[in-house]
């Protein structure tokens, strides 16, 4: 385990991070993650690195948020708002103590939280973009996620580790290769202006004229695996069905279909969850796409409750509402980023300018 997370210290720092000396760190995690971080901060200090932690307890944010007042809620950590408007690089390894602990939180309150925080989320969105803000989101494997993926926490370590290709004899060096392979599907995505994704219960078309389609090579989520881009905003048509659970604050929704004309959503429907559904498409910015990607981690073979690693699920496709990617050229602003994600292995398709570079899973023109 020791010498695991060892080499996971090092690809995050190194990798993903690209850490320099003199760069100023921050570094965001649970109590739970401890063992990672300790190795993390050996490293990226044996680099050079000034290392600020910050590492929640059990229940944290359910305790704030159902016992704070209106000053506390609108309370913003100096700290954190230094670290999102200067600093150089920004960790935050999930480890979560429990995944539904937030659910039955007031949600005028997490409004008027998510008001607070606007400015430094727009400055961390911003920075992030142009990478002046070097930031990566990764996984420390706890129990709560072992059991969410039906898995014990062994297996779900070794899921895990695997996903990042910690097993490889330099994951540095399978990562890069990774970049490589990604960038051919990027460059020929990036030489197209209209993209179609077809499939069971799924056609729907978008532009993306002007807008950048961005390899995901591990730098910013590890792992990675995918290339995504933000759609010409007013030029989404059709219909999606997203056949694997839509997981967003807790809420498992299942079997959603939005129907959606010029780039609005205009119907929506859930087999489970539409309670919950109909809330989201009431927050500002929710009813219009922020994203539209596909997955290419083939190591990722299983649906895990986990949007970090599902929807880089080789051979499916997912969109977002909401939020968009400013390094994609986006323009859709929300407090909201959902990720719904699609099959794509028996009867997908995509086409981009009418041409057919993709079935059942696999691009075409990639050996």
């Amino acid at each position: 385990m020791e010498s695991m997370l060892s080499r996971y210290a090092k690809l995050l720092v190194h990798y993903c991070l690209e850490t320099r000396a003199g760069d100023r760190m921050y570094l965001r995690s649970t109590t739970l993650a401890e063992p990672l971080i300790r190795e993390v901060y050996r490293i990226a200090v044996r680099a050079g690195a000034v290392v600020e932690v910050s590492m929640d307890f059990s229940e944290q944010e359910r305790i704030f948020l159902q016992e704070a007042g209106s000053d506390q809620l609108k309370y913003v950590s100096p700290m954190y708002r230094q670290a999102m408007e200067t600093y150089d690089t920004y960790l935050y390894i999930r480890a979560p103590f429990n995944l539904r602990e937030d659910q039955s939180i007031d949600p005028e309150k997490r409004k008027i939280r998510q008001k607070a925080n606007k400015e430094i989320s727009e400055a961390y969105f911003r920075r992030t973009a142009t990478r002046d803000l070097r930031r990566t989101l990764c996984q420390y494997p706890t129990q709560a996620n072992a059991q969410e993926a039906g898995m014990s926490l062994e297996e779900y370590e070794h899921f895990v580790f695997n996903a990042c290709k910690l097993f490889d004899n330099d994951p540095i060096k399978s990562w890069t290769e990774v970049r490589k392979s990604q960038q051919q599907i990027v460059d020929l995505l990036n030489s197209r202006e209209q993209v179609r994704y077809v499939g069971e219960d799924i056609d729907i078309r978008f532009s993306t004229k002007g807008r950048t389609w961005v390899n995901s090579d591990g730098k910013t989520n590890m792992p990675s695996g995918e290339v995504y881009t933000s759609p010409v905003e007013n030029s989404v048509n059709g219909q999606i069905h997203f056949s694997y659970p839509a997981i967003y604050m807790g809420h498992e929704v299942e079997g959603v279909t939005l129907w959606v004309k010029d780039g609005h959503i205009e119907k929506w429907e859930a087999k489970r969850g539409q309670e919950f559904l109909n809330q989201i498409f009431e927050i500002e910015g929710t009813r219009r796409f922020g994203e539209a990607a596909i997955g290419t981690n083939y190591s990722i073979d299983q649906f895990t409750k986990n949007i970090l690693f599902d929807e880089k699920i080789g051979g499916t496709v997912h969109m977002a509402i909401g939020q968009s990617y400013l390094q994609a050229g986006g323009k859709n602003q929300s407090s909201v980023h959902w990720d719904m994600i699609a099959d794509m292995m028996k009867k997908g398709e995509i086409y981009a300018d009418d041409e057919k570079i993709y079935e059942k899973g696999q691009f075409l023109f990639i050996e």
